[in-house]
């Protein structure tokens, strides 16, 4: 039969939006539910079914959660501003704000043809000014409270893009938009936010964390905490503190290495060094860690020494390519004889090895052991040694015992235009100083030159401005935030969109927060997943919210590829396109086959064989609703409908999406073949549709003569069976499988004298052997019995619960 998808879809969309079926409601007295998908920038491209994917896995949450009685929170907003939409809009020809509002109104045509759950009422869009007036608040707290600050830094440069890159956009030394550019180093001023004040918290929270595993140990990772030493090393008649967590191989050090990026670098390098230093420099074009790793060990000697606090040596200063500037003091001790990098670069540069720890040959020796070559610490163990070490310098004020992280402050300048401006007025009486909150916010300027690099720069009526403490003449900052800023909060403006008197209402944000469930990429596992948790932990302590975390379950979709296994491109002209789609097969069609492929989390193929599968099932569905009775259910149907309510519970609980479609599908079929049934089971079989077919589920839960709507309806409950006795349930199967196999045998004419059963030794104990009735003799084996009858082998199939057979 045929059916028409676009009307129904339209139908049921229209009907949600006008009766606001998914609006949350921020006084209701049920346990509240707040689902979260990742917001998307909005590209002018639109959306693929990869990412419908997405948004799919959230709204099965959602529908889920609503039926089961909750007060489902189910937001969607915009990521609008950025690097990608400026460029876009410059190739376009179109001012960003134009470009990026007609994108998202794109993506909200798009995304409620999906039909997902959002309630629209609570609709962002980062490029709002009623939105980053809060980004540039928040910073305002921040500064107010010493963590917003400016330094110069090395940073990574995109000649193309004409601004600074994260280290995280920085891949294999190119940039990430511009694969054909190399980046380049520049020191610049810019401005930071102090993450690493939560550095402890963030790091020792991971382990409460909801969230994949694998997840948490990048983030461990990235922030990096180390228990060490700081080493005061004379230099030039200045101390310098160095990190290092094996104080034990101090005697061993033989040489030091400095960052190539490191602001005091040219203090070191001596004139006749100076080219050599330089030509070094010309290699680095990354200050991104995740590159340097990959980088051969190279060096250049700067010509300095530094004194050895426990020898007194005066070793040779190199600057290398391997060392990042603001990890430590951004300098690192060389022990060759006891790392592996540092064995490596003393060979390739011909510096002295020296062994202080007994073991090994040849290669750097890493592990623990009796100390040599030490001094008076010749025999101890490396164990001891770092205590005791450490102490005999903290007695000299050349040592301390400190924790160190790799996490490093986050740099948030941007030199661009479409992003939200940071709220900063430069006075050269009065330094930086921070626009008044009542002048908040700092709007872009929409009259600007767009040409190389950014045109904040040269857009003077906006640049010029006067001093807020002073009045004299003053120049606004012109760099713009890192757009992760912008998504570091935005999970609690869902709780209070229109608010413009504050950020949020503070009961608000409470009730809901934190999100229940979060879904995104992993590919955020050290950005925006650890910057909101960040933003989090100031929010809190600033007064405004009293949880500690954002999320508390975290889960990542699969990818969805295309035919043949390859990532979805236009290039490659493998896109799948929702619309195309709805109008062949029926968004719903789509929808329960994306969730058929496989879990939610792991990726999958698009199939046109798959999808034509899906379709002849939901239209099995339809036909199905079109011819049976209403009438009564079979004692069996009953039980297969209960057992079917069970398990689709269960699994969409735990996430399994790809077993519900399984059972949904038995259950159809089942249904198809039943002459009639009732209409409260016929109604069941539609809510647990509902979450993976929502627009053909209300469509038939409205033909069976349903005025409601199927979304708002109570969630199937499993009715609890009696269990029969376990020596019952044991004796029945033993039964049955040994009159199975009888039964099957006699049919073929052929005589059994005597039947041989085989359990496992849990079900041979519950076995009672009187109570089991069958045509011929018996014995009954336990698999363990090593003296049972067993002439074929056959105890070796037996299974729990399910017996082996042998008859002769």
């Amino acid at each position: 039969m045929e059916i028409d998808f676009e009307t129904i879809q339209k139908k049921w969309q229209k009907r949600w939006e006008e009766a606001e079926v998914f609006s949350a409601d921020d006084n209701s007295d049920k346990p509240k539910f707040y689902c979260l998908e990742m917001f998307p920038y909005p590209s002018a491209l639109g959306l693929h079914m990869g990412h419908a994917l997405n948004y799919v896995i959230g709204d099965v949450a959602a529908r889920f959660k609503k039926m089961q009685g909750f007060n489902v929170l189910h937001p969607m907003g915009y990521d609008a501003l950025g690097l990608p939409a400026e460029n876009a809009a410059i190739k376009d020809g179109t001012p960003p704000e134009e470009y990026t509002s007609k994108a998202i109104q794109n993506y909200i045509s798009q995304q409620k043809a999906l039909g997902i759950s959002y309630d629209w009422s609570r609709m962002i869009s980062t490029a709002d000014p009623s939105y980053y007036k809060w980004d540039q608040w928040i910073f305002l707290k921040m500064f107010e409270k010493g963590l917003a600050y400016q330094k110069k830094s090395p940073v990574n440069w995109c000649p193309k893009c004409s601004t600074v890159l994260a280290n995280e956009q920085v891949v294999n030394g190119k940039c990430w938009r511009h694969e054909d550019t190399k980046v380049k180093i520049k020191t610049l001023k810019q401005w930071f936010l102090k993450i690493t004040h939560y550095a402890d918290e963030l790091y020792s929270g991971i382990d409460n964390l909801d969230w994949p595993i694998k997840t948490k140990a990048m983030q461990k990772n990235w922030i990096g905490k180390s228990h060490g030493t700081e080493i005061l090393f004379d230099i030039n008649g200045k101390k310098w503190p160095i990190f290092t967590t094996r104080p034990d191989t101090i005697f061993g050090v033989t040489f030091m290495v400095i960052s190539a990026n490191h602001p005091n670098l040219w203090d070191l390098v001596t004139p006749e060094k100076k080219e050599e230093v330089e030509r070094l420099l010309e290699k680095i074009t990354s200050v991104s860690e995740k590159d340097i790793s990959k980088l051969e060990k190279e060096g250049a000697f700067t010509g300095s020494y530094a004194k050895n606090p426990a020898t007194g040596e005066m070793v040779p200063i190199y600057v290398g390519n391997f060392v990042l500037a603001d990890y430590g003091s951004g300098m690192v001790m060389g022990v060759p004889a006891h790392d592996k990098r540092d064995f490596e670069f003393a060979k390739k540069y011909n510096i002295p090895i020296r062994r202080v720890i007994d073991g090994g040959s040849g290669e750097a020796f890493t592990g623990d052991g009796i100390l040599i070559n030490s001094g008076e610490f010749n025999g101890m163990h490396s164990s001891k040694a770092k205590e005791k070490i450490t102490q005999w310098l903290s007695e000299k004020g050349l040592a301390k015992k400190v924790t160190q992280f790799k996490l490093r402050d986050w740099g948030i300048s941007r030199q661009r235009y479409w992003g939200t401006p940071i709220p900063i007025i430069h006075c050269k009486k009065c330094g930086a100083v921070p626009v008044p909150e009542k002048d908040l916010p700092v709007v872009l300027p929409k009259e600007v030159v767009f040409g190389k690099g950014n045109p904040l720069e040269t857009t003077k009526e906006w640049i010029n401005v006067k001093c807020p403490k002073c009045s004299s003449d003053a120049k606004r900052e012109t760099d713009t935030m890192d757009t992760f800023v912008n998504s570091s909060w935005y999970f609690l403006r869902y709780t209070d969109p229109k608010n413009d008197e504050k950020i949020f209402d503070e009961k608000k944000a409470d009730y809901w927060c934190p999100v229940d469930l979060y879904i995104g990429g992993s590919e955020h596992a050290c950005t925006h997943l650890i910057y909101f948790r960040f933003y989090t932990k100031f929010l809190r302590d600033l007064g405004l919210i009293n949880f500690d975390e954002p999320v508390i379950k975290l889960f990542h979709q699969g990818m969805l590829l295309g035919e043949g296994g390859e990532r979805m491109s236009k290039s490659k002209g493998n896109v799948v396109e929702p619309s195309t789609i709805s109008k062949e097969y029926g968004i719903d069609t789509a929808r329960y086959f994306l969730l058929s492929l496989a879990e939610p989390d792991k990726d999958r193929e698009w199939s046109k064989d798959g999808i034509n599968g899906a379709l002849r099932f939901i239209k099995k569905i339809f036909k199905t609703f079109h011819k049976i009775e209403i009438g009564k259910d079979t004692e069996d149907f009953k039980g297969f409908l209960n057992e079917k309510i069970s398990k689709i519970t269960k699994y969409i609980e735990n996430f399994r999406y790809r077993l519900a479609t399984i059972e949904l599908k038995e259950l159809f079929e089942r249904l198809s073949a039943e002459k009639s049934a009732s209409r409260e089971s016929l109604e069941t079989c539609l809510k647990l549709l509902c979450p993976f077919a929502p627009h053909i589920s209300e469509e038939l839960f409205e033909k069976i003569g349903n005025s409601g709507f199927v979304s708002n309806s109570s969630w199937p409950l499993a009715k609890k069976v009696e269990k029969k006795e376990e020596k019952e349930d044991i004796n029945e199967k033993v039964q049955q499988a040994a009159n199975s196999v009888i039964n099957a045998l006699q049919k073929k004419d052929r005589e059994i004298k005597k039947a041989y059963i085989y359990l496992i030794p849990k079900d041979f104990a519950l076995c009672q052997k009187e109570k089991i009735s069958l045509p011929v003799k018996f014995e009954v084996f336990s698999t363990a019995d090593k003296e049972k009858y067993d002439p074929a082998n056959k105890a070796k199939k037996a299974r729990p619960g399910l017996p082996a057979v042998f008859v002769e």
